[in-house]
């Protein structure tokens, strides 16, 4: 992004890291003097700073390169900065390019729809200051950002907003008399005549030329005051094509009115109302966008809006209602039924229901118990209960939620790289093809010539339309992503939005993803003569002297049942087959089938349930009572109960699935056997499952990776789309590019849908803003002239430039109305 460019002389002062002593100080400041970009360096030891005076080709990211081969670090903050004033695609580039340029600017992204950049910055303030003055040096204003000032900004949207119905309104009011009296006389041969013998002649244009001079100095004066100095600076945007086109006409029919004799007799043609018409049009135009605009980010105003304003917090043994920032972390919170959760933590005593709908998509109510956690912006249904806060302000779930969605609002997909390019040369390309059309019309064209190339002239400038290759891709981006935040899916990446629908194949990890990932008791069998409860019993109160994870899923079973566990006595392990203790006068023995054998215990009335645990991938264990065979028990990590329906929907939408797991070839199969899974990669360390990946991917598909676990990190890093189970680790997230927030795979199946969906629309926009241009620039240019006689009046081709926008963000607010088949399906059956 930083293109070298000049700039004045200013100093920067950079934060250094890894200067551990005085000698530190000589070998970052050659690094940095040996730039070319670089007037002066200086480094001082006691504050760890880098002070360095630019010159005209610095460039900081060829500085943090050089200072990190010397052995330092130079810290990269991303911080987002407002802009005022971009109208199309082009001030997007004409920004970034300022930004690329600007010292301290390692990278810089822009978005038309979100009017924000976002920033990689070395410097801090400095490096603010000077994009805040890069910008402003391309003709825009420039705005900080911060979480209290969200208010604020939608205030200035608001006003915005408000500023353009006045203008509409007194640009309506001046044209429409313009409108009618100039083509009521086109259209109506008696109402021209009325008008003739009404009004004097010498009376009509000048009136004609005070209400346009009121619309286009007027509401039409900010198309002047941006575009004018657009074309100065030989950097021509949006702005600068309505004033030309509407300037154009304003100034030609101001010749016909006041100095008629500077043109031939078959010339002299009035076009005020035209350039009255044309700002009115595009006004509405404008209004229309901001409107639509306003609505593509309803999904963050909506996560915004799910947060508390105070708690209800027990201190000093009294409850006190404080406001959401005075509470602290180890605070306790009392909520009562009906009330919104204000921030994360643990619940410590009670129970109830919580609706976390808004958060992870899921419409059926969590119960929560002492040691569950709760999420800030849930909503409690039912029971009373306190919960100790873990969580504040930025650190919430919720928070990093926002964070996430308007870090994915705001960024780049690979297909915007295209449309970069065209916009880059649009308008001067748009302007050259109006030149063009008015020599030949002024040289070919039929009487009156003149009159003819103005016309088709203005109508090619005012046509085109570059605001909508602007928004095509960064309002679909914003309406998807919301919408796929809504159903507890975060695209942390905006490269993975894009790659995830061309996927042809999803490898999901077994252990935590697929399974639940803690081993649970399956399977009880009891033999005849034996109560499975009083079996269970004894054999967790033995288990209860083992720190073995199938003992302890035992005793958690007998738990959960309320099953009373008596004390176990001569407790001993026997290596490699199991363990035995007496409990309540009786000996207990639980082991694996060779155990059983040892102990001279026959088991084949089993054998039917040993082989269909078998096939499950479940190894059974034995227990014996006082030398007789007392139950069959099976403990495995069971598949989570949406396991099944994820991997079905990914085979519906033409995709194939692998596992990859660690576990033994026979357990992975049985499991890949009852879930229909294609691939199965198994006994694979951790390290291997970046080959595994890599060898799935050799026949040319793309790959999703689904993982949760610091295991999982390099696996979601390898894939062509890494896929995060939100309950996971922080490591695993981060190495992901999407995020499923409630931890249910059905979630991949909803990412791959909203991708799909979102790049569909896409699609859509850049083809109806490609095709528009394509299509309507020429028949301005008066094309269909020679054949069919047909030429596009500015007025229509107004009309045209203002819908064309405003139909591109229309379609993709379409996708705020997407559902994505499984969570359809899901909302239908619990409805």
């Amino acid at each position: 992004m930083n293109a070298p460019v000049s700039r004045q002389s200013t100093t920067l002062s950079f934060p250094v890291e890894g200067m551990s002593c005085a000698s530190c100080v000589k070998r970052v400041e050659t690094a940095a003097a040996k730039l070319p970009g670089v007037v002066e360096a200086r480094a001082n030891f006691a504050n760890e700073t880098l002070t360095v005076s630019p010159g005209p080709d610095f460039d900081a990211t060829a500085l943090r390169a050089a200072i990190k081969d010397a052995g330092y670090e130079l810290p990269v903050e991303k911080l987002e900065i407002g802009i005022e004033g971009m109208s199309c695609a082009s001030c997007v580039k004409r920004v970034e390019d300022a930004l690329a340029g600007a010292p301290g600017i390692v990278s810089a992204s822009v978005n038309l729809a979100t009017e924000r950049a976002t920033l990689d910055i070395v410097g801090g303030q400095a490096g603010l200051a000077a994009a805040e003055a890069a910008i402003t040096g391309a003709g825009y204003t420039p705005h900080r950002l911060s979480d209290q000032n969200t208010q604020s900004r939608e205030q200035a949207k608001a006003d915005e907003i408000g500023a353009l119905q006045r203008d509409v309104v007194i640009s309506g009011l001046l044209t429409l008399p313009l409108f009618v009296l100039e083509m009521g006389s086109h259209f109506y041969a008696p109402f021209h005549q009325w008008l003739m013998q009404t009004v004097p002649m010498g009376w009509l244009y000048p009136a004609y030329f005070v209400l346009a001079s009121a619309v286009l100095f007027g509401p039409g004066r900010r198309f002047f005051v941006k575009g004018v100095p657009a074309l100065f600076r030989r950097t021509p945007d949006m702005n600068s094509l309505v004033a030309l086109g509407a300037g154009a006409a304003y100034l030609y029919s101001s010749v016909v009115t006041f100095a008629p004799q500077l043109l031939p007799d078959t010339a002299r043609n009035n076009y005020f109302e035209a350039a009255a018409v044309i700002v009115t049009l595009i006004l509405v135009g404008r209004l229309l966008e901001a409107r639509a605009k306003g609505r593509t980010s309803d999904a963050i105003k909506r996560l915004v809006g799910l947060q508390a304003k105070s708690a209800r917090v027990l201190r000093g043994g009294e409850t006190i209602e404080v406001a959401l920032d005075s509470v602290s972390v180890g605070d306790i919170i009392i909520i009562r039924p009906g009330e919104k959760i204000p921030v994360d933590g643990i619940v410590t005593e009670g129970t109830s229901f919580i609706d976390e709908a808004m958060i992870s998509g899921e419409p059926v109510p969590v119960a929560k118990a002492e040691g569950d956690t709760v999420i800030g912006g849930t909503i409690n249904t039912t029971g009373s209960f306190r919960f100790k806060v873990t969580k504040i302000g930025g650190d919430t779930m919720l928070a990093q939620i926002i964070k996430l969605v308007e870090q994915a609002q705001g960024s780049k997909l690979p297909v915007q790289a295209l449309v970069d390019q065209v916009t880059a040369w649009f308008v001067p390309a748009v302007m050259a093809i109006a030149a063009l059309t008015f020599v030949v019309w002024a040289v070919f064209g039929p009487d009156p010539a003149y009159t003819f190339a103005l016309v088709n002239a203005v109508a090619v400038l005012i046509i085109a339309c570059p605001c909508a290759m602007g928004l095509a891709t960064p309002t679909s981006i914003m309406v998807g992503t919301g919408r796929a935040a809504e159903f507890g899916v975060l695209f942390r990446k905006g490269e993975a939005l894009q790659l995830l629908q061309s996927v042809g194949i999803v490898a999901f990890d077994k252990t935590g993803t697929l399974t639940k990932g803690v081993p649970e008791l399956t399977d009880l069998i009891v033999a005849d003569g034996f109560e499975d409860g009083e079996v269970l019993s004894l054999i967790a109160a033995v288990e209860a002297n083992s720190e073995h994870p199938i003992g302890q899923a035992i005793v958690t079973a007998a738990r959960h049942r309320d099953l009373v566990m008596p004390d176990s006595a001569d407790f001993d392990s026997v290596p490699g087959f199991g363990v035995v203790a007496n409990v309540s006068g009786r000996r207990i023995e639980v082991g694996a089938d060779r155990y059983m054998e040892r102990l001279g215990i026959d088991f084949a009335a089993f054998t039917p349930d040993i082989e269909r645990l078998g096939r499950e991938g479940k190894s059974p264990l034995f227990a014996a009572i006082d030398g007789k065979l007392a139950a069959i028990v099976a403990v495995a990590d069971p598949i989570r109960p949406t396991s099944a329906e994820t991997i079905a929907h990914l085979h519906a939408l033409g995709l194939q699935v692998a596992m990859i797991t660690g576990d033994n070839v026979n357990t992975a199969r049985a499991i890949a056997d009852q879930l229909g899974i294609d691939h199965v990669v198994a006994e694979v360390l951790p390290e291997g499952k970046v080959a595994a990946i890599e060898k799935l991917k050799t026949e040319g598909r793309k790959l999703a990776f689904v993982g949760d676990g610091i295991n999982d990190a390099p696996a979601l890093a390898a894939a062509d789309v890494g896929i995060a189970i939100g309950t996971g680790t922080d490591v695993a997230i981060e190495s992901a590019g999407v995020v499923l927030v409630g931890g249910d795979v059905r979630g991949a199946v909803q990412a791959i849908a909203i991708s799909r969906a979102t790049m569909g629309n896409i699609r859509q926009n850049l083809g109806w803003a490609f095709g528009y241009n394509a299509l309507l620039i020429p028949v301005a240019a008066g094309v269909l002239f020679p054949a069919f006689g047909v030429l596009l009046s500015p007025m229509l081709a107004a009309g045209a430039m203002a819908l064309s926008s405003v139909c591109v963000v229309t379609n993709a607010l379409r996708l705020r109305g997407y559902r994505p088949p499984l969570v359809a399906d899901r909302r239908s059956t619990t409805a």
